[in-house]
Order: C-alpha cells, then sequence, then structure tokens
C-alpha cells in the first residue's frame, strides 16, 4: 500500500487529494500506468508527463524512480517564481 498525493490541476482532475493504493509497480512510472488504466480521470491527468514532478517520499525525483519500500508518491505541476 502506497499513499498518493495529488496536488493543484492533478487534484482537480481526479477529484480527490490523496488515496492510498494497492500496487505492484516497480517505478513510479508503473504506478503511473496503472492508475491511468483505472478510469479516464487519471488518463487525463496524466497525460503528459512533461506537465508533472513527483516526489517520492517527499523527495523530489523523476518517473523511473524505483518505489521499493517507498510510502508515499506526491504528483504536482512545476512550480514557478513569482
Amino acid at each position: 500500500m502506497i499513499d498518493v498525493l495529488y496536488f493543484a490541476w492533478v487534484r482537480e482532475r481526479i477529484g480527490e487529494p490523496k488515496e492510498t493504493v494497492e500496487t505492484s509497480a516497480v517505478t513510479v512510472l508503473d504506478l503511473v500506468n496503472e492508475l491511468r488504466a483505472r478510469e479516464e480521470r487519471y488518463a487525463l491527468a496524466f497525460s503528459d508527463l512533461s506537465a508533472l514532478r513527483v516526489a517520492v517520499d517527499q523527495e523530489l525525483t523523476e518517473f523511473d524512480a524505483p518505489l521499493a519500500g517507498a510510502r508515499e508518491v506526491a504528483f504536482f505541476p512545476p512550480m514557478t517564481g513569482g
């Protein structure tokens, strides 16, 4: 089981800020592909990964990052300064 957190427009498209999912994913990308296959709202939210950033256990990482031992994955749009 892993906690998946969604922020900003990702949360708006999926319709919830957080969920706990049972997954056999080895990497973040595997998890994304499992989520995409669930429902259209996930497919829409994850349609353009270049518009997303990901953190595993609150550490910014890439989509090929391993999930072994991870407790939390967060998806959010890139931060902009201002």
